[in-house]
């Protein structure tokens, strides 16, 4: 399979703990890749090794690479705000700032230099199209964000992460705060989304890695357990941690 991220032997370890043991999986371009798991498995560790997050947790060291257009973004001479500009993240919580909902759009490319409110404007709209919320908004961009719903506020935030133009964005948990509804409409963006940008989702919920996912990793006690496409994963697992999981035995 192509790929954009490939992990190598990836260890990472929170003082003395150690979260995640030689992890190696592929990232496919323009796919959806979802992460499932029981709590404390080691999925979220593993996104946020992938942009990096994890940098700025005292005490946290990571063994092995992250290739990204097969270079190794924990190479000497890497600078990790240059990686998160092209692989983009979206939390559990919205967490828009407290702004307008223009100015939290536009404020990554402000922060980039640009100062053309004609500019501007264009990325915004754009960003909010993408993120499928234009319509809901386009009268009320200079309202605070936190005047949205939950869902509204959640696909600002993935608005905010295209402004940017990433390359990959980065999905930790994005529907647990959401009602049903909600949670559709994330859905749906993101197989909207992967025309354009490659996606990759930590979830509990294994009803919405089936329906959302391409490829699916399991993951145990910090390990990879088992990668595949996900109709493999959810009708014919290889191993029996994986099908004891899917099958609700356990998690």
């Amino acid at each position: 399979m192509k790929e954009l991220i490939r992990t190598i032997d990836l260890s990472l370890w929170y003082g003395e703990k150690q979260a995640l043991t030689d992890v190696n999986l592929q990232i496919a371009p323009n796919k959806v890749t979802a992460l499932i798991g029981p709590s404390g498995c080691g999925k979220s560790t593993l996104i946020r090794c992938f942009n990096r997050m994890n940098d700025v947790i005292p005490g946290c060291r990571v063994k092995g690479q992250v290739l990204f257009h097969s270079k190794n973004i924990y190479g000497q001479n890497v600078d990790a705000s240059e990686v998160r500009k092209k692989i983009g993240m979206v939390f559990q919580k919205p967490n828009p700032f407290p702004k307008s909902i223009y100015e939290n759009v536009a404020y990554g490319q402000r922060v980039a230099g640009i100062k053309s409110n004609e500019k501007l404007d264009e990325i915004v709209e754009k960003s909010l199209k993408r993120a499928a919320l234009w319509d809901e908004v386009s009268d009320r961009l200079h309202e605070p964000a936190m005047s949205l719903s939950g869902g509204q506020q959640q696909r600002l935030c993935i608005a905010r992460a295209l402004s940017i133009e990433p390359e990959i964005i980065l999905m930790d948990e994005p529907c647990s705060a959401l009602d049903p509804i909600a949670t559709a409409k994330i859905e749906d963006l993101i197989r909207v989304l992967i025309k354009n940008y490659t996606v990759t989702i930590v979830t509990h919920n294994m009803q919405q890695a089936a329906r959302v996912s391409d490829y699916t990793a399991y993951m145990y006690l910090g390990k990879l357990i088992e990668f595949g496409s996900t109709k493999q994963i959810f009708e014919n697992p290889e191993e029996e941690l994986t099908e004891n999981y899917i099958t609700g035995r356990f998690g």
